[in-house]
């Protein structure tokens, strides 16, 4: 798997001169106690990093400015007493990276016999976090606001989903996606704005031509290729004909030359995401089918047929997952099983679904493709884990784009799919089929999509706030009257945001 460097969250405590030194320095002491109980939490997927007390405009402002220079994948924010919210118009304005709001206190329990003014004067979160709600919700600062205190389980899990939230978007914000050659023809949902992705989620989209990846597949030398063979022994199932002995084996061979020429083309570019597109080859021999879904493993966003939004999503969430249970991977619905009060959807792709998602080790098999016109692909064959998951997509609707996630039980196949070649899953969605597929009809969702089990509707939820973009659940409380209601709400709120 690709490492990531352990990012930083700053914590930043509000207060103000007028309360004196005396009471300053135990404002440090107890916001230090704080970070330090969120910096070792083990739901927390980055450093907490202790900043001194802000007690004027101009040390709130620079800050946070800082923290953005720094490379900081968020702020958390917190009123220790009460710090007069004008300080904070200029730093928040200048603000950008994400930021929770902490709405805590120093004690879980108040000493009911010992309390005196001294203690009012020191603990005042309950009205200083108040100040500044107000002028947060004044400005139309986007946040996520968690109250309760550090040692509950539930605020570390929701400060935890925010925290993910935030790599996956500072991940999304530097991604350079490269597209071997266009999408799909005709088809429509692939299609997209790359100008407005970039000004809204940072990610550089651009296309190279397939025969420029054939070139460096090319320089692939032998003992490489001899290398990646012995290591798809060791970690799988290879089917006789793959074998060393097996009439098959140059086409293994060759899509582990198509993986390494892959993987030196994006890392010598800096990209973290591709498509492919089996309509556009060039010379490629075989339709990439191990190699992407090895990439994938490793953190590489992926999408088929050129759809490039989706390879950013991919990415997006794996970024989000690291350190979590559970896989994510591109993913399509394809096929349905209609009984009455048994319904499922039989999710899989050509040839590309990741195995970070797979119940068993897998099978490297070879199969014939009728589509493409190359030579059988080689790819990795299995059953998803069971377990709750999210399915979300992203859609172009022309003005805007738009997050659609449904809440999903992966089950095990109620029969073994012996004929199938490909990776797949079979989901239960909820609420259940009929009212998930006809709200996600009506959204306009797409039919390719990210399936993870490591990432929440939480965690989605604090991705759509950071990127200020619309996200709408389905789940098991949805109705699909009052859910095409909800959307005809979203479009009228994000055209009276965006202005006239």
């Amino acid at each position: 798997m690709a490492t990531h460097a352990e990012p930083e969250i700053w914590f930043l405590t509000g207060s103000q001169a007028m309360y004196g030194e005396d009471t300053l320095r135990q404002v440090a002491e107890q916001s230090r106690q704080i970070a330090s109980a969120l910096d070792g939490a083990p739901g927390i997927p980055a450093r907490i990093v202790w900043k001194p007390v802000l007690t004027t405009s101009a040390d709130i402002l620079r800050t946070c400015r800082d923290a953005a220079a720094a490379g900081a994948v968020g702020v958390i924010a917190w009123m220790h007493t009460f710090s007069p919210a004008k300080m904070w118009i200029g730093g928040l304005d200048a603000l950008r990276t994400p930021l929770l709001h902490l709405h805590t206190q120093a004690n879980v329990q108040l000493p009911w016999d010992e309390i005196d003014m001294d203690f009012m004067n020191l603990n005042q979160a309950a009205h200083g976090d108040r100040e500044f709600g107000f002028i947060q919700t004044r400005l139309g600062v986007a946040r996520k606001t968690v109250a309760g205190h550090v040692s509950d389980p539930r605020v570390i899990a929701r400060v935890g989903a925010w925290a993910r939230a935030a790599r996956g978007w500072s991940a999304m914000r530097s991604l350079r996606l490269a597209r071997f050659g266009d999408n799909m023809r005709d088809v429509a949902v692939t299609e997209g704005d790359k100008v407005e992705a970039e000004l809204r989620f940072g990610v550089s989209v651009n296309t190279y031509g397939v025969n420029d990846l054939v070139q460096v597949v090319g320089q692939v030398t032998d003992a490489e290729v001899d290398d990646l063979v012995k290591e798809y022994d060791d970690s799988y199932r290879l089917v006789p004909e793959l074998r060393v002995d097996g009439d098959r084996h140059e086409s293994l061979r060759y899509a582990a030359r198509l993986e390494l020429g892959l993987r030196a083309f994006l890392e010598a570019g800096g990209f973290r995401a591709f498509t492919t597109n089996f309509e556009d080859l060039g010379g490629l021999r075989q339709l990439p089918g191990i190699a992407v879904q090895r990439l994938m493993a490793d953190g590489y966003g992926f999408g088929g047929e050129g759809d490039w939004k989706t390879s950013v999503l991919v990415h997006t969430l794996k970024a989000m997952a690291v350190g979590v249970e559970g896989g994510t991977s591109f993913m399509e619905d394809y096929t349905y099983d209609l009984t009455p009060g048994r319904e499922l959807i039989l999710g899989a792709h050509m040839l590309e679904v990741c195995p970070s998602i797979a119940a068993q080790t897998p099978s490297v098999e070879i199969h014939p493709l009728s589509i493409g016109g190359r030579e059988d692909p080689v790819r990795m064959v299995f059953d998803a884990r069971p377990g709750p998951a999210v399915v979300l997509g992203l859609a172009d609707m022309g003005e805007r784009f738009r997050f659609v996630a449904n809440e999903v039980d992966v089950v095990p196949p109620p029969q073994p799919l012996r004929r199938l070649p490909v990776a797949r899953a079979v989901w239960r969605p909820r609420p259940h089929l009929a009212g998930s597929a006809e709200a996600w009809i009506t959204a306009g969702a797409p039919h390719h999509t990210v399936l993870s089990q490591a990432v929440g509707v939480e965690e989605l939820h604090d991705l759509a706030e950071m990127s200020r973009t619309e996200l709408v659940v389905i789940d098991a409380d949805t109705d699909p009257r009052r859910f095409a209601d909800q959307l005809r709400w979203g479009q009228a709120y994000y055209r009276l945001a965006k202005g006239f």
